[in-house]
């Protein structure tokens, strides 16, 4: 089943001789349990491709399916972005974005409650993923208190909270060394395969994207697909 289908989907910021195409017309789909990867140079419209995926910035062109539900053809369709957003979209950011004042368990229970969870089986279940992401021992620790990689994996934790049918990562590994990065892209792998989840990762570092799916290069705006991320070529 396809989770995500993109088809001729570009973005154009300002108008006339001002105009700048960021991404020229590009179509791919992920599938459930697929691990996907885009990578490319800063400025290659990475980032404008997965915002555009997440209801946060709206296409110029094109057509977005997610989860079954047409969000985007030629236009948004009209769906809660917010509430849509809750239920089927799980992001993880560059730097974590935790809340500083709430712990590592709070941060992650807090999306179950917004999404309409009792505190009692948002906290059950925020402990059961910090377990799962083998970081349970950390889930009365504030977000200072934590090393990067540790954060990096709360944030995780927050993007699974209401078991997403769709994860996309924003350069995940960008402010960890070689070692935490590693281990967050091979988290990021156990999700797409034991919760079947679709997963997007942005990425411009090549030594991250081993054991991927599929490869889809962008440069200058310019998608191509690439069969198996061995063959990935330098960005």
């Amino acid at each position: 089943m396809a989770v995500v289908e993109v088809e001729n989907v570009s973005k154009t910021f300002g108008s006339g001789e001002l105009a700048v195409q960021a991404l020229k017309p590009c179509s791919f789909s992920v599938q459930e349990g697929e691990l996907a990867a885009l990578v490319g140079p800063s400025g290659s419209g990475k980032s404008t491709l997965l915002l555009a995926i997440s209801l946060i910035l709206e296409p110029t062109t094109g057509r977005i399916v997610v989860n079954g539900q047409e969000i985007y053809n030629h236009g948004w369709t009209g769906v809660d972005e917010r509430a849509f957003r809750r239920r089927n979209i799980g992001f993880i950011f560059q730097q974590h974005n935790l809340i500083p004042f709430l712990t590592a368990q709070e941060n992650v229970a807090l999306m179950m409650q917004l999404n309409g969870a009792s505190r009692r089986d948002a906290a059950k279940r925020a402990k059961e993923l910090l377990g799962y992401l083998e970081i349970a021992h950390r889930a009365d620790s504030l977000p200072a208190n934590l090393s990067g990689g540790e954060q990096q994996r709360v944030a995780i934790g927050r993007a699974l909270a209401n078991e997403p049918p769709l994860i996309l990562a924003d350069e995940p590994t960008a402010a960890l060394d070689t070692d935490r990065g590693t281990k967050v892209m091979a988290l990021l792998h156990k999700i797409a395969r034991e919760r079947r989840s679709a997963v997007i990762a942005v990425t411009h570092d090549q030594r991250m994207i081993k054991g991927f799916d599929t490869v889809y290069h962008l440069d200058d705006g310019n998608l191509r697909r690439l069969p198996r991320a061995a063959e990935a070529e330098p960005a």
